[in-house]
């Protein structure tokens, strides 16, 4: 068994919080910070359970920042 050390990033969206994993586009929710994690981390288990994990995506230190972008 192989152990993976993955980011995530967590926020509130409405009445539940998101929980996206930041290495692979998995994400996930609930109705608290600790609910929306372990139901992420299950989610990436069944996603690992057939993938082999050889495109990971490395992250280090993530920034949150704003951006703005103008559309029609």
């Amino acid at each position: 068994m192989r152990i993976m050390h993955l980011q995530s990033a967590v926020w509130k969206e409405g009445k539940f919080y998101v929980a996206q994993c930041l290495n692979v586009d998995v994400s996930s929710f609930g109705k608290t910070k600790k609910e929306a994690l372990k139901n992420l981390q299950e989610a990436l288990e069944l996603y690992f359970e057939d993938k082999k994990p050889g495109k990971i995506t490395r992250v280090e230190k993530p920034e949150l920042t704003e951006l703005s972008v103008a559309h029609a």
